[in-house]
C-alpha cells in the first residue's frame, strides 16, 4: 500500500504530506464515519466521531463497574443503563453524516455527567471526554471555516 497524500495540507517545508498505511486507514475510517464520501468534508464530524467511539468502550466500562460495585437496586440496572448510553452513542455515529450526530453526542456527554449522581467517581472521565468533546467541536469547526476559505481562495485564482 502507497503513503496517501494529504489534499490541501502542508509540511513547513512546503512539501505535501504523507500519510502511513495505518495513518492513511485510521484518516479514511473516521473521514467515511463521518460522511466525507458522500458529500462535503468535516472535520468536526471525523473528530466527533473518533471521540464517541472512544467513549463507547467507556461508557460500557462504567455500566460494568456500576453493576460489579452494586451501586444500583436491582443489580443489573448498572449494565442497563450502561448498554442504554452505549446504544444512544452507536445511533449517535449512524447519524453524524447529519447534523443530529453531533446534537446527540451533546446529549450523550449530559448523560454522562448524569452518571456522576450514581458513580461519583465517573465525573472525572465525564469532565474529560465533555473537554475532550468541546476541544474537539471548536478546534473542528476552526479547520472546517479553514478549509472552505483556502478551497474558496484556490477556486477564486483558477
Amino acid at each position: 500500500m502507497s503513503p496517501r497524500k494529504i489534499r490541501g495540507a502542508s509540511a513547513e517545508d512546503g512539501e505535501e504530506l504523507q500519510l502511513s498505511p495505518s495513518e492513511t486507514l485510521a484518516h479514511n475510517s473516521a473521514m467515511r464515519v463521518s460522511g466525507a464520501r458522500s458529500g462535503r468534508q468535516s472535520t468536526q464530524r471525523a473528530l466527533a466521531s473518533i471521540v464517541l467511539g472512544f467513549e463507547l468502550i467507556i461508557v460500557f466500562l462504567m455500566g460494568m463497574t456500576v453493576f460489579g460495585l452494586s451501586l444500583l437496586e436491582p443489580r443489573e440496572l448498572g449494565i442497563y443503563i450502561g448498554i442504554g448510553l452505549c446504544l444512544v452513542i452507536v445511533v449517535a455515529l449512524a447519524c453524524m453524516r447529519g447534523g443530529l450526530g453531533i446534537k446527540l453526542g451533546w446529549a450523550v456527554h449530559a448523560l454522562m455527567l448524569a452518571v456522576a449522581f450514581i458513580m461519583p467517581m465517573s465525573l472525572f472521565v465525564s469532565l474529560v471526554f465533555l473537554a475532550l468533546w468541546i476541544f474537539c467541536m471548536v478546534r473542528g469547526a476552526q479547520i472546517d471555516r479553514d478549509r472552505a476559505a483556502w478551497l474558496a481562495s484556490q477556486g477564486a485564482t483558477d
